[in-house]
């Protein structure tokens, strides 16, 4: 099934050089680089500035480039604390589907709309989208006939991102396993249908068909901010979902505790909860029989040496 997600711009002018182009980028920022894995080939995405949508686009290509900073066609940043200089490495390539620009307040958009206001801003990279979302925006607007101005670009060479525990990683194209790395593998393990029926019928919810559900990023609430929302693509009364919290190291009582709160704001609706940390400690309880506790690892993939994505993916599990 393919994703939809809103891709956030900081100028005016990156925008026009994005829609210009047809071509998207992300900072070499570990922000920067968990959008550009969240966002697959055969995704949909939408830019957003200034409260504003800006056309449909599916993602055709994804590459990562050595010394972005030096390449056409966005400027670099610079980071004022750090003194560090940083380009755009993490590449799509698009094809517009339709073109319009939206305020971000119409109905169609209530889903990220919500999901911003919680949060009071963009500080991220990228939001992801409900099928529903999707769904409505293909309507919008007109469809695009035209064509992307082509970018002319020097020879240049890509890279593949690989990921290691611990800071200091000894080269410019590792970076450090943070937790959104992980939210992200967890998730589009949980793309595999099989997978997904697995979990609910470990949850308890044999009933349900993984088909009618789809597994939606990071989600904000008044509590917080959920990691993994599992929730029906096409509701019918109700949006039956399952919260799912995600933990690098051990599981503890606090976690527990801040995974009910997120269930207690979703109410009736919420079927389950799942709190995935690599550790669960014996004495840990649940208390509530809606509330799982499960665990992660990486079969033969060693995080105290690089790793790429795809061999984080391939190697996950997920025990309950």
């Amino acid at each position: 099934m393919e994703e939809y997600f809103f891709i956030a711009v900081s100028t005016r002018e990156n925008l026009e050089i994005c829609k210009r182009h047809a071509y998207a980028g992300f900072p070499d920022t570990i922000n920067g680089v968990w959008a550009y894995l969240d966002i697959k080939i055969g995704d949909f995405v939408t830019f957003l500035y200034g409260a504003r949508a800006h056309n449909l686009y599916q993602v055709v290509k994804k590459e990562a480039i050595v010394n972005a900073e030096n390449l056409p066609p966005w400027k670099p940043i610079h980071f004022r604390e750090s003194g560090k200089t940083c380009g755009f490495p993490f590449r799509l390539h698009l094809r517009q589907c339709r073109e319009f620009v939206e305020p971000l307040a119409r109905p169609e958009f209530m889903y990220v709309a919500e999901n911003l206001l919680q949060r009071g801003g963009y500080w991220k990279t990228h939001f992801q989208a409900d099928q529903t979302t999707l769904q409505n925006v293909s309507h919008l607007g007109e469809i695009f006939s035209g064509g992307a101005e082509p970018l002319e670009m020097p020879a240049y060479e890509t890279f593949v991102p690989e990921f290691v525990r611990g800071r200091k990683t000894g080269s410019a194209h590792v970076y450090p396993f943070r937790e959104v790395i992980l939210q992200s593998v967890l998730r589009q393990h949980l793309l595999n249908p099989d997978v997904l029926g697995n979990l609910l019928s470990g949850l308890g919810l044999e009933g349900y068909d993984a088909s009618e559900f789809e597994v939606l990023g990071e989600k904000a609430l008044p509590e917080g901010y959920v990691d993994i929302i599992i929730k029906e693509a096409k509701p019918k009364g109700m949006v039956r979902q399952i919260v799912v919290e995600v933990k690098l190291g051990s599981a503890s009582e606090k976690d527990v505790e801040q995974l009910r709160r997120y269930m207690n704001e979703i109410g009736e609706e919420c079927l389950a909860g799942v709190l995935v940390a690599e550790r669960v400690p014996r004495k840990l309880k649940a208390w509530d029989r809606k509330i799982h506790l499960a665990t992660w690892s990486f079969d033969g993939a060693d995080l105290r040496i690089p790793q790429s994505f795809e061999k984080l993916l391939s190697n996950f599990r997920l025990i309950l």
